[in-house]
C-alpha cells in the first residue's frame, strides 16, 4: 500500500529532503529522556527556543550535542563502573537518542548542564524580507 504524502503536491518543490527527514525522527521518537520546549522573543525581534532536556544522572562528558543536515541529536550514554557493587539497582545506566529537525536559519547557541537539566538554546535571528522581480525573456 503506497502512502500520499503532502509534500507530493506539485506546488512544493525541493521538499523531498524534508520528508525524508520527517520519517527518520518519526521513528526515534521515544519517551525518554522527556524534554521541554519554550518559545521567547528578543527584544531585537529573534526568536528563541530553549529545549530543556532532563538527563540526572549523566555528566556533561556522557552528552553529546551535534548540528548537522538542519538536524539537532543529542545523544548520552552512560559508563557502568565495574567496582560498583549494588544491592538493588533500580536506576539503569541507559542511553539515549533525541532528535529535533531545525528550519532553515536557526542557529544553535549554547547548551549547558546544570542540575540534571541539559539546557540547549538556539535563536532564529529575524531575517530581512527580500522581494525581487525576475525579468522576462523573450526568445
Amino acid at each position: 500500500m503506497s502512502r500520499i504524502s503532502v509534500f507530493s503536491a506539485p506546488f512544493l518543490l525541493g521538499f523531498d529532503t524534508f520528508e525524508e527527514r520527517i520519517d527518520r525522527l518519526a521513528r526515534t521518537a521515544d519517551g525518554y529522556p522527556p524534554y521541554n520546549i519554550e518559545r521567547t522573543i528578543s527584544a531585537d525581534g529573534a526568536e528563541r527556543f530553549l529545549i530543556s532536556i532532563a538527563v540526572a544522572g549523566f555528566a556533561s562528558g556522557e552528552l553529546d550535542v551535534t548540528v548537522e543536515d538542519n538536524g539537532l541529536q543529542v545523544r548520552g550514554k552512560q559508563r557502568d563502573d565495574p567496582s560498583r557493587n549494588y544491592l538493588h539497582r533500580g536506576i539503569a545506566a541507559r542511553q539515549f537518542q533525541r532528535s529535533f529537525l531545525l528550519a532553515e536559519g536557526m542557529e544553535v547557541r549554547d547548551a549547558t548542564l546544570s542540575h540534571g537539566m541539559l539546557v540547549i538554546t538556539l535563536e532564529r535571528p529575524q531575517a530581512p524580507k527580500i522581494a525581487r522581480k525576475i525579468d522576462i525573456r523573450s526568445l
